[in-house]
């Protein structure tokens, strides 16, 4: 989604992520630039981290260490093992910080307000060098494959191929293969419900805050700002949860 005052002064909405060039044929959009920057701020937080730790630890050892034991301990007892959890615990964590750091940065000063002028659709439009990630369906979808294969893999990997794939294929009556048909439609439909839940959130926050930008600045923008972090902070939170019940479902023995 791009969104951009035109040049007559008022607001145009595009679907379609912003489009700073191409590489070998390929697109690059002002969301993967964002993606890319979020991944390279994530590696050199962890790499501070790494290097800062010590036995008497300060105030950002010691918020982390909070945050990722009571995120461990939740984990723990979501899947009611504490081996389990330190199977998927790194897996859901990983899930969690990258969206949240996705929307969270988004919200920056100067995203989506810096970039080069363009005509797009007859208009004169600003082309912004970084675009919030999730207000790009592509990105949530690649999020939800990412999300859906590990479920997957999960319950294979755990039960093996034919215990598992009897959850959905299942000969032994006639209601016994109709709800297994319809599990598997359930199943499916997961790559729909994740994608569109964060994309329709993110997208819908984003477009809030330039209208109230545009009628009235420096004022209304400030409390929905507010919100937004909010909200970042839930959608990151029910997109991990998700997958972390979803993986507690795939892995236990089918009844």
């Amino acid at each position: 989604m791009n969104i951009a005052h035109a040049a007559e002064g008022g607001i145009a909405i595009h679907l379609n992520a912003p489009v700073l060039g191409h590489v070998f044929g390929i697109p690059l959009t002002s969301t993967m630039l964002m993606v890319w920057v979020t991944m390279v701020v994530l590696v050199a937080f962890a790499v501070y981290l790494k290097y800062s730790l010590t036995l008497v630890p300060g105030k950002v050892q010691v918020v982390t260490e909070a945050l990722v034991g009571g995120a461990f301990e939740y984990v723990s007892d979501a899947l009611e093992s504490r081996e389990l959890a330190r199977k998927f615990f790194p897996l859901i964590m990983t899930i969690f910080i990258f969206i949240l750091s996705l929307n969270w940065l988004g919200l920056l000063p100067g995203v989506g307000a810096v970039g080069i002028h363009s005509v797009l659709h007859g208009e004169e439009t600003l082309i912004p060098f970084l675009y919030p990630a999730n207000t790009d369906l592509n990105i949530t979808i690649g999020l939800s494959v990412v999300a859906f294969v590990c479920i997957e893999l999960a319950g294979v990997i755990f039960l093996g191929f034919w215990k598992y794939g009897g959850k959905f294929i299942n000969f032994s009556s006639p209601l016994a293969f109709l709800i297994g048909i319809i599990e598997l439609f359930s199943e499916i439909a997961r790559l729909i419900s994740f994608s569109f839940r964060l994309f329709g959130n993110i997208f819908a926050g984003k477009t809030l805050i330039v209208i109230a930008i545009f009628f009235v600045p420096f004022i209304l923008p400030v409390p929905i700002l507010a919100f937004e972090i909010f909200v970042g902070f839930i959608q990151a939170f029910i997109f991990a949860v998700l997958t972390l019940f979803f993986i507690k479902l795939a892995i236990q023995e089918p009844h």
